[in-house]
């Protein structure tokens, strides 16, 4: 019998029985979102009995509360902030719930739902929430980017004395760095979101709205992503937004600073910030006037360089008349000898070109071998320690400003938002 997506299921497979829904797979197997927790399991059609069950029901719209929540937060000491704090929604796993009928997440819940699932913040602060997208976050793009920063910049203006924006986490560090270059912020702006949808009993949407909403209200006016700092409900990380980076695909702590201690961790119970390094200094709530430069350049490109890769494909982006690009290269940032003439001909063309490094941590040195000094000599400009998703929207922000190219490869050179580390390899 040929089941479609959708389907609820029986798999019978060694005496033991799974039950879920259909979804798409490799030829030859049957996938499915597995009932209670939403994981995904795959059989061979050949090697297993299944058999189709009476459909499961969808709910008619998210629940507005979830009993598990009030253990969950058992022993969170939230005192008054005092604080007026904005909720700013655009979708990602936290505001989803699993749809039984396709065993699939997608985008639901709305900034009072997320609000509503954490009950230990009622009085925290004078919470307002604001929706402006319910995207999965692989559907962003740059122009939610400037409808997002231009937001956030109203509700500062307006009286907010902190942000949190909830987001996928898949593409959370380019909103997260967009917003940090497009906004000078006197408060604090905090990015989070969860892995598993708030439906499932290992959620982590709880604890991170928790830790959130303590960071929006604290003294780190900077934009930055808060998230689990571990496998566990201990503690959440405090990174900032530029120089974070996802790391792994589902689990809780994903979220990694690199190049960089995090700024702090956050006890979850108490909500006590143990700031990690004396050398990593933040700006502090009221130093910096609010202002906006919601400008960007769309046209900009990563080009991944990959051994044996012809320089074709750097040349495309070229011809294509894309107005910047940055170049990931291996170890300190090195391409094969074959692409210099290309990265010779952008910069004849005023096509500023960055390189990073596909390692994860370290600095560019393109001072070490012939090869780098060959690139330097062909117009390259060096990311050091910056990460390849915040120099992307680094380099859109600054070509949008209309400046000159010396002056976008300078900038893009140099620390901005505490995106480059102090300590350079050379």
């Amino acid at each position: 019998m040929a089941f479609k997506t959708g389907d609820f299921v029986k798999v019978e497979k060694d005496g033991a029985f799974y039950e879920g829904h259909v979804i798409p797979g490799e030829d030859g197997y049957i996938t499915l979102k597995m009932v209670g927790g939403g994981y995904v399991a795959g059989f061979l059609e050949n090697e297993v009995s299944v058999t189709l069950l009476p459909p499961v029901a969808a709910p008619p719209e998210p629940p507005k509360q979830v009993v598990r929540n009030t253990a969950k937060g058992a022993g969170i000491k939230i005192a008054p902030s005092g604080k007026k704090i904005t909720i700013i929604t655009t979708g990602g796993t936290i505001a989803t719930y699993l749809n039984p009928e396709t065993g699939t997440i997608t985008p639901s819940f709305t900034g009072e739902d997320i609000l509503l699932e954490v009950p230990e913040l009622d009085g925290f602060a004078d919470f307002k929430i604001r929706d402006v997208f319910s995207l999965l976050s692989e559907n962003m793009k740059p122009e939610n980017w400037k409808e997002l920063a231009q937001a956030i910049y109203e509700e500062i203006k307006a009286g907010a004395d902190g942000i949190i924006v909830t987001h996928g986490t898949d593409t959370m560090t380019y909103s997260a760095a967009a917003a940090a270059y497009m906004i000078d912020t006197p408060v604090p702006i905090v990015f989070t979101g969860s892995q598993r949808s708030p439906d499932r009993p290992s959620s982590d949407n709880h604890m991170n709205i928790i830790c959130a909403a303590r960071a929006a209200a604290s003294d780190i006016a900077e934009v930055l992503i808060v998230m689990h700092g571990s496998m566990s409900d201990d503690f959440c990380a405090v990174h900032r937004a530029v120089k974070a980076r996802k790391l792994h695909t589902s689990r809780r702590d994903t979220f990694k600073s690199v190049n960089m201690f995090p700024i702090a961790n956050m006890d979850y119970f108490t909500g006590e910030l143990t700031f990690l390094s004396d050398f990593v200094d933040y700006a502090k709530r009221g130093e910096n006037e609010l202002k906006i430069t919601p400008t960007l350049e769309e046209k900009c490109a990563i080009v991944k360089f990959t051994p044996g890769a012809d320089p074709a494909i750097f040349d495309y982006y070229v011809e294509k008349g894309y107005k910047g690009i940055v170049l990931e290269g291996v170890g300190l940032g090195h391409v094969s000898d074959n692409w210099v003439p290309s990265l010779k001909k952008a910069a004849d063309q005023k096509i500023p070109v960055v390189v990073t490094s596909q390692c994860i941590n370290g600095s560019t040195a393109l001072g070490t071998y012939e090869t780098g000094l060959a690139m330097r000599e062909a117009g390259v400009a060096e990311a050091a320690d910056q990460l390849t998703e915040s120099v992307l929207v680094k380099l859109m922000w600054l070509l949008g400003q209309d400046l000159e190219y010396e002056k976008v490869k300078e900038l893009i050179a140099s620390e901005m938002k505490g995106d480059m580390s102090s300590m350079i390899i050379d």
